[in-house]
């Protein structure tokens, strides 16, 4: 046949075939497809694998491909990584869907890195950390072993804990080895603070003392309490005593830079002004019930923004500029939750029995991990929360270190610690 006259009869066929029923159509290849020999069959394979498996993330142009992949959920990306190194290259290149995938995860992450594959790899450390999390298995334990009487004193920062013990003497250990860096004869300590050069303590002789840790040597002593003293803090810069908390927010009643106080009991909290006047007047009076039906917990979590604190009923919020109470977040899993620590997105609460982990978009928690037969005190130190960064969010560098110490009835310390990254 001329290919004038195949032109003209393949153009009157391909008019009839569109004419027909989707069944006569299929008909038709089936009698075609009868009478096709060894090269007809093998270019229609090779014709349905170009038409039927297009690439189209192959054939898209990158930004159209990037949009795409923004509506898949983290778990098929991964999958979809395992098609083609082609498909590898471009979904491990979408930085926006892995800073989101994080993100989502409750990761901080820092925008200005513009490194796909970073963000893939700190996504695959975060799911790991959560399922650790989920499956109770983010955490190790250890103790510290050096005193031979009650410790009843605890402080922690930058990697180091401090203990004050009824033996009198302090110490001073690094938590992740275990290692014991200083140690001092003191007197006996209800509470302790302390920078790389010197230690202060309060005393249940009714005093408070500033050591030096290098040479063990009392450099002052403070006389003036008629009780234990119990709580201690300093300024590195003036060597005085304080007990502050800067304001972040303007009210009514005071302005960011203001220095501010909290004082709590079993049913209120008071908020005071420092530095205005001799006999401060309370700003404000926090409670959650008119009635004192609900109790609080003796410990507060104030960062210039907001005002926390557990009860019974489970954590109230405030709101640090108008005083309103912002959420009620309940636990009916468990009452009576201590409050150790508060984030944007985690808290870090604990019982007799467990030390949890709550997740506060949820409002739900997470993770739990069990706790040996503390030594139990209402008042001083003998239990406290480690590295607290973390509750802002995780971001693969600061779920490390201590999150959590308490003292033993036979005067040794017990450490929870991050488990390191698989």
């Amino acid at each position: 046949m001329e290919r004038k006259d195949f032109e003209t009869w393949l153009d009157n066929i391909s008019v009839t075939f569109l004419s027909l029923t989707d069944l006569q159509k299929n008909e038709t290849l089936d009698h075609l497809i009868s009478l096709s020999g060894a090269v007809q069959l093998r270019h229609l394979s090779n014709s349905l694998e170009t038409l039927l498996k297009r690439d189209f993330l192959k054939l898209l142009p990158l930004e159209l491909s990037f949009y795409l992949l923004k509506w898949l959920d983290p778990q098929t990306l991964l999958t979809c990584c395992l098609v083609s190194k082609q498909w590898n290259k471009v979904i491990s290149a979408c930085t926006e869907v892995w800073q989101t995938a994080c993100k989502n995860l409750g990761w901080q992450i820092d925008d200005s890195v513009q490194d796909a594959l970073h963000w893939k790899k700190v996504y695959l450390k975060a799911i790991l950390r959560m399922k650790q999390l989920e499956d109770h298995e983010a955490f190790e334990t250890s103790s510290l072993i050096g005193h031979s009487a009650r410790v009843y004193a605890l402080y922690y920062k930058d990697g180091l804990l401090c203990t004050g013990s009824d033996d009198l003497s302090a110490k001073l250990w690094d938590v992740n080895t275990g290692q014991c860096v200083y140690g001092i004869q003191t007197h006996t300590c209800a509470a302790v603070k302390f920078d790389e050069q010197k230690l202060v303590t309060g005393s249940f002789d009714n005093t408070v003392a500033c050591w030096e840790w290098s040479s063990g040597a009392r450099t002052q002593h403070f006389r003036g309490h008629t009780g234990a003293v119990f709580s201690v803090d300093y300024s590195d810069e003036l060597d005085i005593l304080v007990v502050l908390q800067k304001c972040k927010v303007k009210s009514l009643l005071h302005s960011p830079g203001d220095y501010i106080l909290l004082s709590a009991d079993k049913y209120e909290i008071k908020i005071w002004p420092i530095g205005r006047e001799i006999n401060c007047k309370c700003l404000k009076t926090l409670s959650v019930s008119e009635d004192r039906s609900i109790c609080l917990q003796p410990r507060l979590h104030f960062d210039g923004k907001y005002i926390v604190c557990s009860s019974a009923l489970g954590l109230y919020q405030w709101d640090f500029a108008s005083y309103d109470i912002l959420r009620v977040i309940k636990t009916p899993e468990v009452a009576n939750l201590a409050l150790l620590g508060f984030g944007d997105v985690f808290a870090l609460l604990f019982d007799n029995h467990y030390l949890y982990i709550m997740d506060l978009r949820t409002e739900t928690l997470i993770s739990r991990w069990p706790l040996p037969e503390y030594r139990k005190s209402k008042r001083g130190s003998s239990f406290l929360a480690g590295e607290s960064s973390w509750l802002n969010g995780l971001d693969g560098h600061n779920d490390t270190g201590l999150v959590f110490a308490t003292s033993m009835p036979d005067h040794s310390i017990h450490l929870v610690l991050w488990k390191e990254h698989g």
